[in-house]
């Protein structure tokens, strides 16, 4: 086969890819058409609304707004973010010297505090994780008496903030003498009504009653049929129910301030508000640029985990939404 007729083949497939874009474009518009007539649209075909993307455009916004500020001012000493417009960039790009700053300042106290927040997200939202994973499953799998019992103290239990309860937890640790050691944080945090909630709603959808009446069949016992056969499908929940927790026990306030004395045992939130009050004490040095940069720092981890982990999240969320 010569050139020139190669060419004009690839012209004429050209051509032919053409039409029936064209084709296909006309189809989807009439489509649309016959969509809005009838009052909905075709999910593999939507309609393109200006004014929702416009809505999605300002709330996507809304949500990135904290952090492109924290990313705009991390980048400023600490006379430019006094003095300059808060979305606008210092005279000086000064990042580095910040991320040095956060981590060298009060010999290097920060560090100790990103440490103390592993300690209480492994330790706390770890055993949370585990414990909402075993006893959603067993609630979900299981038939025993009082069981409706436990499902009205579970929803009980969610409808209580938890700020309501820092103050009798307090009591308690204090008779305990655990308060200002990390107990006090690890301890309260291995509660987790609602992810126990979550893992028995989808563990319940997941985990196919045959299936394990199958696996015991074959002789195997409730431990390994867990192991072998349940924890794979369980994997989107407890993703999901993982995130949550972490999320909550990272960005834990109120518990440890009441909790807490010892700087050496402060997680990240309250180290940082530590930072942020200097300046207000007699004496104090304002550092709001270093302030700014280890909020930055601080939610790095929970970003990532985010991306990581975002299609098992998803696919936890959208588990039982579809009846089958």
């Amino acid at each position: 086969m010569d050139k020139k007729t190669l060419a004009l083949k690839e012209k004429e497939a050209r051509k032919r890819e053409r039409e029936r874009a064209r084709r296909m474009h006309i189809d989807e518009e009439a489509e649309r058409k016959r969509a809005a007539k009838a009052g909905f649209a075709n999910v593999n075909n939507p309609r393109r609304s200006i004014g929702l993307t416009l809505v999605c455009a300002i709330f996507a916004f809304y949500c990135l707004f904290p952090f492109i500020y924290l990313m705009i001012n991390a980048t400023k000493t600490q006379a430019d973010f006094t003095s300059t417009f808060g979305l606008g960039f210092g005279k000086s790009f000064a990042l580095w010297d910040n991320i040095v700053g956060v981590f060298t300042y009060q010999d290097g106290i920060f560090t100790r505090w990103f440490i103390n927040t592993i300690l209480y997200v492994v330790l706390g939202a770890g055993g949370a994780t585990l414990l909402a994973i075993m006893g959603g499953y067993g609630l979900a799998k299981f038939r025993f008496p009082g069981r409706k019992a436990v499902f009205a103290v579970i929803i009980g239990s969610i409808s209580v903030p938890g700020i309501a309860l820092a103050v009798p937890q307090f009591l308690l640790f204090a008779k305990l003498g655990l308060t200002n050691t990390p107990w006090a944080m690890i301890i309260p945090s291995l509660i987790s009504p609602f992810g126990l909630y979550l893992m028995w709603v989808f563990s319940d959808q997941a985990v196919p009653t045959e299936l394990l009446e199958a696996a015991r069949v074959d002789g195997a016992g409730e431990m390994r049929t867990f192991f072998t056969v349940s924890l794979p499908l369980l994997a989107p929940g407890i993703v999901t129910t993982a995130l949550f927790t972490i999320v909550a026990t990272w960005n834990n306030y109120f518990l440890p301030l009441i909790m807490l004395k010892d700087s050496n045992w402060y997680p990240l939130t309250i180290g940082l508000n530590q930072w942020k009050d200097q300046a207000s004490i007699a004496g104090g040095t304002a550092i709001q640029n270093l302030v700014i940069t280890g909020s930055l720092i601080t939610i790095i981890p929970l970003v990532i985990a985010f991306l990581l982990l975002q299609r098992y999240w998803q696919s936890g969320l959208a588990a039982g939404a579809v009846k089958e």
